[in-house]
């Protein structure tokens, strides 16, 4: 490390031959667990590591335009560090992300669906308690 000159010591971040030898020995960070973890995958359910909270909840208020404060404000058990950790986990793995929320959108539908047909009288008078209501 330098001593510096007249003008004090010098940054190391700003050194080049610091910076070149970083550069040499740096790895590239791909697929590699966080750590600590902010996303566990638990019986096909990605949540927010050490909660109940799922990773759709996040990622949904995320694709609606809530900045990460106003979606830790939301989830009081959750701080700010695991709401960026999470949404960090989202953007990263992206495609497999939102593979994940499409399964779940077709499941609930499918489901949704057969609760439909399964009674459909109550759900006609549901429909038109909703239509009166409007």
């Amino acid at each position: 490390m330098s001593t510096g000159d007249e003008h004090g010591p010098r940054n190391p971040l700003l050194d080049p031959a610091r910076n070149a030898a970083d550069a040499a020995t740096t790895q590239k960070f791909e697929g590699e667990p966080m750590n600590p973890p902010y996303v566990e995958l638990s019986d096909g359910v990605y949540r927010v590591a050490r909660t109940r909270i799922s990773l759709d909840s996040l990622v949904y208020a995320y694709l609606n335009g809530q900045t990460a404060e106003a979606i830790a404000q939301s989830f009081p058990l959750l701080t700010l560090e695991q709401v960026y950790g999470a949404l960090t986990f989202y953007l990263a793995n992206r495609q497999q992300i939102d593979s994940y929320l499409q399964a779940g959108k077709a499941d609930y539908e499918r489901l949704r669906q057969a609760t439909c047909d399964a009674d459909p009288m109550w759900y006609q008078k549901l429909y038109d308690a909703r239509r009166s209501a409007a």
